[in-house]
């Protein structure tokens, strides 16, 4: 007689973090494995075409509507699905093999970046298109987003998850920095039609990579039964680790008012700086460049602790103010280049902490929930900055995206210093560890 299957808690551990200073030839070890490299090239390359057809569609929105409103409308209908429909996707990738989950959703997003592509190029192309579009394509990143989230651990196995992640980070900065740029140029020179073109062709390559890799060298974890609750064992899950739900938490402020920065950026390189679509793929371009930084930093981090995760949001969000109060463009970029630092250490740290806090048999549930928080958020969060960028001033709408996450970083401080009954600690005597954050003595 077969025994019942242990408990899923004690079937499956959280990823161990080293904290061990890696050497710097280290700095990205997870290239190393033949798979995540071959995964990591294709990434690169669909990562910049994805930038590309980001900032093609909202200066095109913008342009063809004349509303900075109806940009952050854009972006609310892009992520409203994974607010709605989150979870389910997780749930999704738990049960299902997520290779043959990105392979059809490159497969959906390069259909559509197609259709972009053809009514752009014909010059038949309409606000509503791009609405529905948008709309779509926010279904199909329900299934992609917690698939690939998992799918990074497939590739690398536990070892260098960690590693791993950051180096993705790395690349869809890098891809950021690049990808704005070409879009700028490609919009001043022949418009957003061929930006919605090297999308789809990006989309095929991903798909292509996908069917190369060595699917006998993959961690292939083993498929979650269906079964009733898995959501609420999800939510159950999530909500009894403080290393995920308060990562949650701050993710939440983030994405709904920092995280619609490309939709502020509209509107300061529409009228403040009056500076064109070359101008706003520039500004993308240097906050891409500070999460680059950000990104490349964050695989150097010895250890990975909740602390970080709420310093990290609190200096992104205290960026924005910065940003918002200086009074010339070339100012405003270096504060925008800092905003993307600190940014990218935010993301970084609660994702790798969220990951690696979550057994593998329930972690496409939990990252959908937490993508569900980091995406949705922005379908919130778009529109309401963009309205304030329209109809009080771009200025303000920059000082609220920074200041309510700062006060709120700055509040959950508070909370889990009395908790863990911390306190600031000055060392003159150690030049690395001048400010540290120690247990009171009792």
């Amino acid at each position: 007689m077969t025994p019942p299957p242990p408990p899923l808690a004690t079937v499956t551990q959280p990823v161990a973090v080293a904290s061990e200073r890696l050497p710097w030839r280290h700095t990205f070890i997870s290239l190393r494995v033949p798979n995540f490299r071959l995964f990591a090239m294709g990434h690169f390359v669909a990562v910049i075409a994805i930038w590309m057809q980001r900032i093609a569609q909202d200066w095109l929105v913008l342009q063809l509507s004349g509303s900075v409103t109806a940009v952050g409308f854009t972006v609310a209908l892009q992520f409203l699905p994974s607010l709605l429909l989150g979870p389910w996707g997780g749930m999704i990738a738990d049960r299902f093999s997520k290779r043959k989950i990105l392979i059809a959703c490159q497969s959906a997003a390069a259909v559509l970046a197609a259709a972009l592509a053809v009514l752009a190029l014909s010059g038949m192309i309409e606000v509503w298109h791009v609405y529905a579009i948008a709309l779509v394509l926010g279904l199909v990143t329900v299934l992609d987003q917690p698939a690939r989230q998992v799918f990074v651990h497939e590739l690398v196995g536990p070892r260098y998850l960690r590693n791993a992640i950051s180096v993705n980070s790395t690349t869809f900065q890098l891809g950021g920095l690049i990808g704005p740029a070409i879009a700028g140029v490609l919009l001043t020179a022949v418009g957003a039609g061929w930006a919605f073109a090297a999308n789809a062709a990006a989309c095929c390559s991903t798909v292509a990579m996908l069917l190369l890799l060595r699917r006998d060298e993959l961690f292939v974890s083993a498929p979650a039964p269906k079964s009733k609750g898995m959501l609420r064992e999800g939510l159950r899950y999530a909500l009894s680790k403080p290393t995920i739900y308060w990562p949650w938490l701050m993710v939440g402020f983030i994405s709904v008012f920092a995280m619609s920065l490309p939709v502020l950026l509209a509107a300061f390189a529409d009228r403040v700086y009056s500076i064109g679509a070359g101008g706003y793929g520039m500004l993308n371009a240097l906050v891409a460049l500070g999460a680059l930084t950000g990104a490349i930093a964050s695989t150097r981090r010895r250890q990975l602790r909740l602390r970080s995760v709420v310093l990290a949001a609190g200096m992104y969000g205290l960026m924005l103010c910065l940003s918002a109060a200086v009074p010339t463009l070339p100012l405003f970029g270096a504060a925008l280049v800092l905003s993307g630092f600190w940014c990218l250490m935010f993301l970084t740290a609660s994702n790798q902490l969220v990951q690696t806090s979550s057994n593998m048999g329930i972690r496409g549930r939990v990252m959908s929930l937490y993508i569900m928080v980091l995406i949705g958020g922005q379908a919130l969060g778009g529109p309401i900055i963009g309205f304030i960028a329209e109809h009080v001033d771009p200025h303000a709408g920059l000082l609220v995206a920074g200041g309510v996450p700062a006060l709120a970083a700055a509040t959950v401080a508070v909370v889990l210093a009395r908790k863990g009954e911390l306190t600031l600690k000055v060392d003159l005597r150690n030049r690395r560890g001048l400010l540290r954050v120690v247990r009171r003595a009792a």
